[in-house]
């Protein structure tokens, strides 16, 4: 008689994506007035929880002081232009301007420019002048390198980011960052991004870590998925993580804040992002089709220039209008890309949500027609 035979794809789990899902009303409503989108992350004061990507286009030392005046959060990138060159804007110019065919070799040309240590305070200070926190984001082996000089620049938070970051690296060609050891000597809080995996969040909580991003290649200009094949839908993902952040707070007493990066879109994802157990979001391209981003009317991923194996593109996301107009209105258009906050804030009014931790308590259903049943108007049917 033959066996019973499975296969690994009869094991297949299912993993579900914002368009997967829908947040069912319940028995309250609330006035929008009388949410309170406020948290404390990682020590700094949050009106609203979103920060920006640690993306060039989006984020420079002035862009940081806007969104902070907005009651958002950015987060430079270490290894970006901003450290690379004194003055970067010429070659903003240069990528924004280059042919399709040409700008990953212009990316591989600019970004081969020596991180200067010289820039990392000065940097650090422009951030502070323009009346921001300094949120700093780089790389395991930029860290080994550069991460004293950050803490001693005066950065008010560290982020360790990685394509993924897991409880333990094995390499034989170099010694790893030894994250708790790193955590031990830090005077400022150590954020870890990114995970998909629960058992690893854990073990990076367990191993200090202040907050933990979540999310692999679901970002518009990430090609990750495509080029690698890995990744898990963003609210699986973030859903798992979260529940590893429950299991460590009962355990502990301490709480990790939980970052859903990328992915995002739109008001209705960041509302769902929260209800699956983010605390806040990491948004990128919405924000570079600000009129303030560097960008001006483009992004692209912070894999994008490797010269070896890009994992992002440029993308053409255009300019929509002021970052006050994309957070906080009034918008423009009836898609939800613009008064972001806005429509948090009355999507959590709908639902009876008056706190950023009750999200959680509202009910998830599996609904992917929710966003076409009945709109075949709309969809030009």
């Amino acid at each position: 008689m033959v066996p019973h035979l499975t296969s690994k794809v009869d094991r297949l789990r299912p993993a579900y994506g914002f368009d997967d899902i829908s947040l069912a009303p319940g028995t309250d409503t609330a006035d929008p007035s009388d949410v309170d989108l406020s948290q404390s992350f990682c020590g700094i004061p949050l009106a609203v929880p979103i920060i920006a990507s640690a993306m060039d286009a989006v984020v420079s030392p002035e862009t940081a002081g806007l969104l902070h005046r907005l009651g958002s959060l950015a987060c430079i990138n270490l290894e970006g232009l901003w450290f690379r060159y004194g003055d970067p804007r010429p070659h903003f110019a240069a990528i924004r301007s280059a042919a399709k065919g040409d700008v990953q070799a212009l990316f591989a040309q600019l970004y081969a420019e020596p991180v200067k240590e010289a820039l990392i305070a000065q940097r650090i200070e422009e951030i502070h002048a323009a009346g921001s926190p300094a949120m700093v984001a780089a790389t395991p082996q930029a860290i080994g390198r550069f991460g004293d000089a950050i803490i001693a620049g005066g950065a008010d938070l560290l982020v360790i980011q990685s394509q993924v970051s897991s409880a333990r690296h094995i390499a034989t060609g170099y010694a790893p960052l030894e994250l708790a050891d790193f955590v031990k000597r830090s005077s400022i809080p150590v954020a870890v991004g990114n995970t998909t995996n629960a058992e690893a969040a854990y073990s990076l909580m367990e191993q200090g870590a202040a907050a933990i991003f979540v999310g692999v290649g679901p970002g518009n200009a990430c090609t990750t998925r495509e080029v690698l094949g890995i990744g898990v839908p963003q609210v699986t993902a973030v859903s798992d993580v979260a529940g590893a952040r429950d299991a460590y707070v009962a355990a502990t007493g301490r709480y990790v804040p939980v970052v859903a990066d990328g992915g995002i879109r739109k008001g209705g994802e960041i509302a769902k992002a929260l209800a699956v157990g983010a605390d806040a979001v990491m948004i990128g391209s919405p924000l570079a089709r600000s009129t303030e981003a560097p960008g001006s009317g483009f992004n692209w991923g912070m894999a994008a220039p490797s010269p070896t194996l890009p994992r992002g593109t440029r993308i053409e996301v255009g300019v929509a209008g002021s970052m006050e107009q994309i957070l906080n209105g009034p918008s423009r258009v009836t898609d939800g890309s613009e008064n972001l906050v806005g429509a948090v804030r009355q999507s959590a009014a709908a639902l009876g949500v008056q706190t950023l931790a009750a999200f959680r308590d509202v009910e998830v259903i599996y609904a992917p027609a929710a966003a076409t049943e009945g709109k075949s108007w709309q969809r030009g049917r």
